[in-house]
């Protein structure tokens, strides 16, 4: 028998859930991902239901299921393993001629959960004829070809008022998008999912030096790639250049990704880039994406924060020297912070933030630590203290781009370590 795939429209129709543990903590999610009302009948509910329920986002019924609990119930998913409970639940859903899922046999059931991925607005899902293990397979390797861009997914922006579609649209008349992406700190598989989707469905791409090299290798021939790196021009205008060529290859309709190293908000000009789409009135959005000032010392095997030993971190930007008359950072306040000090782009001025430092008390003892290319196959790192920091690093040939670490967090997890 062959079944009849359909998608459910359930934004603000109510579907009930009978039973509260791991088959329900796992279903629920996608139900209020799609807009469900959704009423669980359980006893008792896993933490993660419980949440739900304290946050208002589903109803639930502390008690077993009742036929009374089908009033109004567009869909049912039975999610118990007592065989006698769930007959109960599906036979009344089957009289009231409502379709109902079960988890625990599938034979006597109405409907079948699919095996399902999403990809942005893309969602495939998968019916393996009974066996869920041949789903899960197929989806999965659905799912690598969708990620690596081998399937393409791309949008076709809508056309102008009174398009029917029998046409092409010109790029000049179609709505250009932007994304502003974050790479992540050097390794590609660091990039978020939805990162690596949008450059997949990318027209053009405008990359940073520090962007993964193998994310720009994979993208399709036909795909603009724009080095920002190599534009001719001072940083200020270099960046005015930027802006206008994402606003102006946005203005022809295509999807630009402005993928930059790290995430776009942390000293990445992501603020800027983004003003200037909204002056011109084109579409942008944010796509965070894992920061060094976090990445970099975890990948050396160093928390910023650590139960007892540091209950705050700063990040702060070194590429200005503290007595540079540019400079935003109080560093003499720094100094006399406890936490964690993380230093961005701090390389080359290191020799005058460690002055800094010491002179405004910070003990010359603290331990620090450089971390140069962080995640990558180049990442190299270096231990000592506040006050040989500097001699240490030049001692290892450290260069650009380095993260710098000041704080007891360096030598947290250190097990040599005495204290």
């Amino acid at each position: 028998m062959n079944l009849y795939p359909l998608g459910l429209r359930l934004a603000g129709r109510r579907v009930l859930v009978v039973g509260g543990g791991a088959v329900a903590t796992r279903r629920v999610p996608a139900l209020l991902d799609a807009g469900a009302d959704v009423l669980v009948v359980s006893p008792g509910l896993t933490p993660a239901l419980h949440g739900m329920a304290d946050a208002g986002r589903l109803t639930w019924r502390r008690r077993r299921f009742e036929p009374a609990d089908l009033d109004g119930v567009w869909l049912v998913q039975v999610a118990v393993d007592d065989p006698a409970a769930a007959a109960e639940a599906s036979s009344a859903a089957e009289e009231r001629r409502i379709f109902c899922v079960r988890a625990d046999d599938r034979t006597e059931a109405t409907a079948w959960t699919p095996a399902v991925t999403r990809h942005g607005p893309v969602t495939v899902a998968v019916i393996g004829g009974g066996d869920p293990q041949r789903a899960v397979r197929v989806r999965d390797a659905i799912r690598h070809r969708l990620a690596d861009g081998t399937i393409p997914v791309a949008v076709s922006p809508p056309g102008p008022a009174g398009h029917t579609g029998a046409e092409p649209v010109e790029p000049a008349e179609r709505a250009g998008r932007v994304f502003l992406v974050g790479a992540g700190p050097g390794d590609p598989e660091l990039i978020t999912v939805r990162g690596r989707r949008l450059l997949a469905e990318a027209d053009v791409v405008v990359a940073d030096r520090l962007v993964p090299g193998l994310l720009l290798d994979e993208l399709p021939a036909q795909v603009e790639l724009i080095d920002a790196a190599k534009i001719p021009y001072g940083p200020a205008a270099a960046q005015e250049e930027i802006n206008r060529l994402i606003v102006d290859r946005a203005r022809r309709g295509a999807t630009v990704v402005r993928l930059k190293g790290g995430d776009p908000y942390v000293f990445g000009r992501g603020g800027e880039e983004l003003s200037a789409c909204l002056r011109a009135g084109i579409s942008v959005s944010v796509v965070p994406g894992v920061t060094s000032s976090i990445a970099a010392p975890a990948a050396a095997g160093i928390p910023v924060t650590h139960r007892g030993v540091a209950h705050e971190f700063t990040v702060v930007s070194g590429h200005l020297p503290p007595e540079h008359r540019l400079s935003l950072v109080d560093w003499a306040a720094l100094a006399r912070l406890r936490g964690t000090l993380v230093i961005l782009m701090g390389l080359k001025n290191l020799p005058a933030i460690v002055a800094v430092l010491l002179a405004n008390g910070r003990p010359a003892n603290t331990p620090a630590a450089v971390v140069q290319e962080a995640t990558t196959g180049g990442q190299q790192t270096i231990r000592s203290n506040l006050g040989d920091v500097v001699a240490a690093v030049a001692a290892a040939g450290l260069r650009p781009p380095a993260v710098v670490v000041v704080g007891a967090v360096v030598t947290a997890l250190d097990p040599t370590d005495p204290d």
